[in-house]
């Protein structure tokens, strides 16, 4: 689905490149104090991706819930969290959005309804169902944003949530960020379907599929989904087209995918589809746009230093959320 002939001022526009250009500095500057070993474990980057959390946030309200797979840095960023706080929780410190305690996979604020990262490969699939459950319970006017990647499709728990929020008529929006790759096999080797959209025929599911390399197509098309689930209350299944730049982790050096396949999606880079749809709309040149990436990089230097200077976690901490009293 291409993006409508919508027209949108400047300072919308610049604001989307900016936080496109922010999230792509960011998990930049992660990478590099990964390599720099300020930080240990498991670490999945978001570059080449930054299209879909920048243009679901858009359609959502703050009080809408959000629960992701391990690539969850930027969504995290864009639900609320503030970006200090993210490299702080990577760090290991104790102003971390999760006090430390979460790391790289696993984000969390209960104030910003951003209920994790999941390190478990569909695990927060059936979460979001139960939320989508509490919802309706509380009579409330909220949804659930699921994201999961395209290899969480092929897990049973995937299939159990699936049912069960189209039996019982959950406000959930489930999204697969479809990037091709389960780690480095190609979905194509170990699913049957050359859809994943196809997946929500079993569950006479609501579906659909969008570029998610387009920050206007994924933002109109998801407000229009979102707007549905709040009316009918009915859950929706949203195959998002995309692609990682970077390999499935920072040990993972894609050398499964061919120079020719990598050209191909840099030329649909997110960052720069709407640097050039802003420059053909004359509302900035080249100077101005380098002019705004230059500040996205600058604060994502500032979350980093700022997250180096603060505390480890006390002595005493060791002990909590261990044990019940």
């Amino acid at each position: 689905m291409a993006a409508k002939a919508k027209t949108y001022d400047l300072e919308f526009l610049k604001k989307l490149y900016f936080e496109l250009c922010y999230y792509r500095r960011f998990e930049e500057r992660v990478l590099q104090a990964y390599t720099a070993q300020k930080f240990a474990g498991f670490c999945h980057v978001h570059i080449g991706q930054e299209a879909l959390c920048v243009g679901v946030q858009r359609a959502l309200k703050d009080t809408d819930y959000m629960i992701s797979a391990y690539r969850s840095h930027t969504q995290a960023i864009a639900k609320g969290i503030p970006g200090n706080e993210v490299f702080a929780e990577l760090f290991g410190r104790y102003t971390g959005c999760a006090k430390g305690n979460g790391g790289s996979m696993h984000m969390f604020s209960k104030d910003r309804r951003f209920l994790g990262g999941h390190g478990i490969v569909g695990g927060q699939v059936p979460l979001a169902a139960g939320v989508g459950f509490a919802i309706n319970y509380e009579k409330k006017d909220e949804i659930i944003v699921c994201y999961m990647g395209d290899a969480a499709t092929n897990q049973g728990q995937f299939h159990e949530a699936l049912n069960m929020a189209a039996t019982w008529s959950l406000p959930c929006l489930f999204i697969v960020e479809n990037n091709r790759y389960g780690m480095g096999t190609d979905i194509k080797r170990t699913t049957s379907v050359d859809h994943l959209w196809k997946r929500a025929l079993a569950y006479d599911m609501d579906h659909g599929e969008v570029d998610g390399m387009n920050v206007l197509t994924t933002m109109e098309t998801v407000t229009e989904i979102v707007a549905k689930i709040r009316k009918t209350k009915r859950p929706y299944f949203l195959d998002a087209i995309c692609y990682r730049y970077k390999g499935h982790s920072v040990s993972d050096p894609g050398l499964y995918r061919t120079k020719e396949e990598m050209a191909e999606w840099l030329g649909r880079d997110p960052i720069l589809q709407l640097g050039e749809y802003i420059k053909k709309q004359k509302l900035m040149n080249d100077a101005e746009l380098k002019a705004v990436d230059t500040e996205a990089k600058a604060k994502a230097r500032a979350d980093e230093e700022w997250a180096d200077e603060q505390p480890i976690p006390p002595e005493d901490a060791v002990w909590r959320y261990v044990y019940a009293d």
